[in-house]
């Protein structure tokens, strides 16, 4: 196969830096790109071999080209600390977001529960109501994601409305290590990620 791009949607979980774990696919010519999942913040040595170690692999709330195809990236999970827009059981309310914003959280929080004077790590990985108004001003044609859409059974609505406001056609996922396709209502492929699978981007072939 000739050499591309390499984009992992979350949960590297790195045992040391990136390029040194993938060296051979690199001195091949291939691109790596990377968006946080929630394993890539449990631990100071795994998020800086992936933060630190391949800096300009970081798709997280940007839009980039790859071979003409607009990607862009939404790292992490919701938590309820800051924002969970889901109801898990019949009758639960959602709650309204906590924090609009990190500079909001920070001020919330005590000197000790900073790390590396700012975001606790666990919290590194967090999706924010400011990501998803960000994301849904911008144009492109591929969400990566580490949460899914509602084409999971755990999935948000508020993916689904990101893709739709930025004129996505397709929503690829992992977090949950199941893979599947699926179809949101407006004509959106969703493509979820099995652990550690690997999955050839079709072009604009059905989901």
């Amino acid at each position: 196969m000739a050499a591309g791009t390499l984009v992992i949607v979350g949960d590297c979980d790195c045992p040391a830096p990136l390029p040194v774990l993938l060296a051979p696919l690199l001195s091949a010519g291939w691109s790596v790109r990377w968006i946080l999942g929630n394993h890539d913040t449990e631990t100071e040595a795994g998020y800086d071999h992936l933060v630190a170690g391949h800096p300009d692999g970081d798709l997280g709330l940007r839009v980039t080209d790859i071979d003409g195809l607009r990607v862009a990236g939404l790292p992490g999970v919701f938590r309820p600390r800051v924002w969970y827009p889901r109801a898990d059981s019949p009758g639960q309310r959602i709650e309204p977001p906590r924090f609009q914003t990190r500079a909001d959280f920070l001020s919330s929080l005590r000197p000790d529960e900073r790390w590396r004077g700012g975001l606790p790590l666990w919290h590194r990985d967090t999706i924010f109501p400011e990501d998803a108004a960000a994301l849904s001003d911008l144009r492109f044609d591929v969400l990566v994601a580490h949460e899914a859409p509602t084409s999971h059974e755990h999935g948000f609505a508020v993916l689904d409305a990101i893709a739709r406001a930025a004129g996505a056609r397709w929503v690829v996922h992992g977090h949950h290590h199941r893979s599947y396709s699926a179809m949101l209502d407006g004509g959106i492929a969703v493509r979820g990620l099995g652990m550690a699978e690997v999955w050839v981007w079709p072009g604009d072939a059905a989901a």
